[in-house]
């Protein structure tokens, strides 16, 4: 065997991206690696497809994983191997262990990735697939992306997932979607079945595996816009919902940007903030309500949704808002008129942040106007009408009209 470097003296973690293969799907390098380190961290599974050439002690993941994680930062500056399934950047090792060690302390050298090779097997051109984990998350996280037509390839947790998966399709209108499960991609014993998600009669499913689903939308089908304001029937309610068309304007004004964190005060049904989440996954709500049956029907909604990470914060303002993270935009939509939360959610943006506020009482309006003649912002006010029955004929119905006060801390 040649010598092995670990690279710089500062690059003293190794993280490489092991297939179902083992050994054989690595490259020379990888393999010198691994049989020069004298430390190897990775899973049960991993350690045993490399277990040919591992000579060094090899230590299995524990339970917390913090606890592993912490082990590999202990021996920060000596040489440490990690494995990893595929590509460790891809919803795996390298993305966690990256949080608390610099990348300049390490290399990584990746195999393909579930994705990659489902993608390769099925034909699917990758960068028009829908590529999501559902490796240990909700399988609700699946449900903003079936639009008829869409391709979508998802991990898995186990070999019970793809009946739970096809089941939830069938339940939602999406049962005639067809479903491919790949199994040990990659490896001696992959294998690559199909059925249609209502008709699943699949046994025998590999723990190890990959479902890509070809999405048909049967009548009825709840598929969710891409753009906001999306339909009130979506929502379960008990009339406290900011409406479709105000809720479209109210998110335009917010202006959600990358990465970002809303607080949504009087959540109601939680609404604005679940279309906040929905416009990107990597923005983040707080919904703040009061009453606890709107607390649990805006969970409900959220899960509905596909976005079951909303944070739901039982209480009313201002003092619900007490430790809360610093957020970059604040709506408020019911609950502002009363003592002292219009001045805890302005004094709680960060600088840059932006709030809006939506009022349709008399009282909340005057209060609008007050703030927005001390802090100026601005004012808009928005009216609906709706066609509805006369008599034997049509007329406009109007909405309550809104008042909208905008506003951006310097």
């Amino acid at each position: 065997m040649s010598d092995v470097s670990f690279a710089p003296a500062e690059c003293w973690l190794t993280i490489i991206g092991i297939g179902e293969d083992g050994p054989a799907g690595l490259g020379d390098e990888a393999k010198a690696l691994i049989s020069a380190a004298k430390v190897v961290f990775g899973g049960a599974r991993h350690l045993e497809l490399a277990s040919p050439i591992i000579s060094g002690t090899t230590f299995t993941w524990e339970s917390p994983f913090q606890r592993s994680i912490e082990a590999v930062i202990a021996r920060r500056g000596r040489p440490v191997v990690v494995l990893g399934s595929g590509d460790p950047f891809l919803y795996g090792i390298g993305a966690t262990l990256c949080r608390s060690i610099g990348v300049g302390e390490m290399r990584t050298i990746p195999a393909p990735s579930s994705f990659s090779l489902a993608a390769a097997r099925l034909g699917w051109p990758l960068q028009e697939v829908a590529s999501i984990s559902l490796h240990g998350r909700p399988l609700e996280l699946l449900l903003p992306h079936l639009h008829h037509d869409r391709r979508i390839i998802a991990l898995t947790s186990d070999g019970k997932t793809p009946l739970r998966l096809a089941e939830m399709l069938r339940d939602i209108g999406f049962g005639r979607s067809r479903l491919h499960l790949l199994e040990a991609i990659g490896g001696q014993h992959e294998r690559q079945r199909s059925v249609i998600a209502e008709d699943f009669d699949l046994s025998d499913v590999s723990p190890l595996n990959v479902c890509a689903i070809e999405v048909v939308a049967g009548e009825g089908a709840r598929q969710l816009a891409f753009t906001p304001g999306l339909d009130d029937s979506l929502f379960e309610h008990d009339g406290q919902i900011t409406k479709k068309e105000i809720r479209a304007f109210t998110l335009s004004a917010l202006a959600p940007r990358h990465g970002e964190l809303l607080w949504d005060v009087g959540a109601g049904c939680g609404s604005i903030g679940i279309e906040w989440m929905l416009a990107n996954p990597s923005l983040r709500a707080i919904a703040i309500e009061q009453s606890s049956e709107r607390a649990a029907r805006v969970a409900r909604n959220a899960l509905a949704f596909g976005v079951p990470g909303l944070s739901i914060v039982e209480g009313a303002a201002p003092l619900a808002l007490e430790g809360l993270p610093e957020p970059d935009a604040i709506f408020v939509g019911g609950g502002g008129s009363e003592a002292g939360v219009m001045e805890a959610v302005m004094g709680a943006l960060r600088p840059g942040g932006r709030l809006v506020a939506n009022a349709v009482t008399l009282e909340m309006e005057a209060l609008l106007l007050s703030l927005h003649k001390k802090h100026g912002g601005s004012l808009t006010r928005i009216e609906i009408a709706r066609v509805a029955p006369v008599g034997t004929m049509s007329g406009w119905r109007p909405a309550m009209p809104v008042t909208q006060w905008r506003w951006t801390r310097e």
